[in-house]
């Protein structure tokens, strides 16, 4: 049995849909998959059990990523093929069964818009599978030294959503002093390398011994080791943030003129500090999302930090 998986082309969107691969694999246990995703989001999948094919659709102008993807995935017949992008790629492929996603509700979360097109009552949460290289990797990152680790993701993938740094320098200080929720508390500081200047300000007020660089050092799958070993990660409404919650780690996103109601963190200990400003109200004449500066000032540190510690409320008692 052979399946096409057709996925997202950004990280946090390719992360929500593992929880309807994961079914598909646990229902379906002999099936050989093929995943398409886009070139950034890709290597999510590198470990995916029963993989048999991992193809990065590169956009094209005209829409030739179409053409190049149907001339990798024609030949075959496909028993199930699964298109999350809602193009016509399934319509013009041999298939048994088709299931293709259209555009959902705005106010509902994204992974119980996948679960609909599957029929299933309990939405499934999204995943990570990782090798046994990612897990080495994230030990060696982390070092012999024992203690809580803070997971700190200050960077996004545009302006207006993206709390200032000196703000997550500030958030990381209360959260690990001696009265905070983690005191004394290592902080890893996670980004990708050309996200290094977003960081800046959290890597130069963190004391050397308690800093844990990781800015350019992970690929996602070893991020996603790396957090899974951390006590609590705070970060922007990013992909980065999803693999937190996927990985298990309780995860804070916070948010601004993103939707909260479609991408919140998805997982049992997840939660949300939101700006004062609602999103409706924050995109100004003239806006443009290459130039604006951040839309997040109406969120403070003292909310952040709130929203925070009633996490680790819930945490403490589910530990309980």
């Amino acid at each position: 049995m052979r399946i096409l998986f057709l996925t997202a082309t950004r990280i946090g969107d390719a992360v929500l849909s593992t929880g309807v691969l994961a079914h598909l694999l646990e229902r379906y246990p002999q099936a050989r998959l093929t995943i398409a995703a886009g070139p950034v989001a890709a290597p999510l999948f590198e470990a995916v059990p029963q993989l048999e094919n991992l193809v990065a659709v590169r956009k094209r102008r005209g829409g030739l990523h179409w053409l190049a993807l149907y001339r990798k995935v024609a030949r075959q017949r496909w028993d199930i093929v699964v298109d999350l992008r809602g193009s016509a790629l399934a319509w013009l492929l041999r298939a048994g069964e088709r299931r293709v996603a259209a555009k959902g509700d705005p106010h509902e979360h994204r992974v119980r818009q996948l679960a609909r097109l599957f029929a299933l009552a309990s939405p499934p949460s999204p995943r990570l599978w990782t090798g046994p290289h990612h897990e080495r990797a994230a030990e060696a990152l982390l070092g012999q030294t024992g203690g809580p680790v803070l997971a700190i993701g200050p960077a996004a993938n545009w302006r207006g959503k993206q709390w200032r740094s000196e703000r997550f320098a500030a958030l990381a200080k209360r959260l690990t002093a001696p009265e905070g929720i983690l005191p004394g508390a290592r902080i890893a500081v996670m980004a990708a390398s050309h996200e290094r200047p977003q960081a800046a300000a959290v890597l130069a007020a963190v004391p050397p011994a308690r800093c844990l660089d990781l800015v350019g050092r992970t690929d996602l799958l070893t991020a996603g080791a790396v957090l899974r070993r951390c006590a609590l990660f705070v970060g922007n409404d990013t992909g980065l943030m999803h693999i937190a919650a996927a990985a298990g780690v309780p995860t804070l996103g916070l948010f601004g003129p993103s939707p909260v109601e479609k991408y919140a963190p998805w997982g049992r200990l997840t939660a949300v500090a939101r700006t004062a400003d609602p999103p409706e109200t924050m995109f100004p004449d003239g806006f443009d999302h290459l130039t604006t500066d951040t839309l997040m000032d109406s969120l403070s540190v003292a909310m952040a930090e709130c929203a925070a510690r009633g996490l680790w409320c819930r945490v403490a008692s589910a530990a309980a």
